[in-house]
């Protein structure tokens, strides 16, 4: 099938076929006059990567999961320990969430007389402390407040 069918069918745009190509999630497909063309194992790793993303994958973890893997191998051991890394992610996620919460409880009660009362306020908070010592990057990194 032509890019653009594969498109339509896998949903998604042709860039995305060709960009999948390029960093290794997709092999390139042999062409016929100058055009690409794919088999129906292309949609269905394209559906995986889809897939995948939809679980919260990387891009990264999706090249890793996908490399060297043969269309006829079993692929349960490589879903088990990727999804053990990402439940190990998605705990420390839901734990961040929950404190993140609780601080923006905590905030929207917010009856500070100044700017200086409520930074005083938030160096003290024990959920702020937790949220900047998190090691996530996108949280320890952004401004306390």
């Amino acid at each position: 099938m032509k890019i653009g069918d594969l498109s339509h069918r896998a949903g998604v745009n042709a860039s995305a076929i060709r960009y999948y190509e390029k960093i290794g999630l997709l092999p390139p497909p042999p062409r016929a006059s100058g055009q690409r063309r794919y088999s129906t194992e292309a949609l269905d790793r394209i559906l995986l990567i889809r897939f995948a993303g939809e679980m919260g994958f990387t891009l990264r973890e999706i090249r890793i999961f996908l490399s060297g893997i043969r269309e006829s191998a079993p692929v349960g051991p490589r879903w088990k320990k990727l999804a053990s890394r990402k439940i190990l992610e998605l705990r420390d996620l839901v734990a961040r969430a929950r404190r993140l919460e609780k601080l923006m409880r905590g905030l929207s009660r917010c009856q500070c007389s100044s700017l200086n009362e409520c930074v005083r306020r938030l160096e003290l908070s024990p959920n702020r402390r937790a949220i900047a010592q998190s090691p996530s990057k996108s949280i320890s990194s952004m401004p306390a407040s």
